[in-house]
């Protein structure tokens, strides 16, 4: 595979519109989706793929696919989108066989360097469902801190919101 960013399990390459796929197999899956505002279905992951390859045109970025180096298996997505003025927010979506792993902290370490290191960013924001444990977790221990509460349209709840500052060198 064509990988633009790795880790020492994962690649990182970027949507095509021959994904539609894997997209489905990640975002139509109801245990992967659901905190998200899913499970999503046809056109909503057709729209959401779209979305994904219009943002890495647009801002040379996206929640890129990801994939085990060792055998190239489909293990979700992680990246940036943008959020404020210099500010991008980290997200990662991942299948559900690939939980408790610790591929969710690996590939968020990849995508904050990559997000100060080439895209200059000043800051990164991630937010989750306050259902979603596992995601405060990742986010705590990579060094986010909470800043305040902020309303998810796609689920319509206030999620826990945190903000990731450039490290000063």
């Amino acid at each position: 595979m064509d990988y633009f960013l790795t880790t020492p399990r994962l690649g990182f390459r970027w949507w095509r519109e021959d994904d539609l796929q894997l997209a489905r197999e990640l975002w139509g899956d109801a245990d992967v989706s659901e905190l998200i505002g899913g499970p999503f279905t046809g056109e909503a992951i057709r729209a959401k793929l779209s979305k994904e390859i219009a943002n890495g045109e647009q801002h040379a970025m996206q929640y890129w696919p990801l994939f085990m180096r060792e055998g190239n298996r489909h293990v979700g997505c992680a990246g940036l989108r943008p959020y404020r003025e210099k500010i991008y927010e980290l997200g990662f979506h991942l299948r559900k066989e690939f939980w408790g792993k610790g591929l969710a902290s690996e590939a968020a370490r990849a995508v904050i360097e990559y997000g100060f290191a080439n895209l200059r960013a000043e800051a990164l924001f991630a937010g989750h469902n306050p259902a979603n444990e596992g995601s405060r977790h990742v986010l705590v221990k990579l060094g986010f801190v909470y800043t305040h509460d902020e309303l998810y349209p796609p689920t319509g709840r206030m999620h826990p919101s945190y903000l990731l500052r450039k490290p000063q060198t």
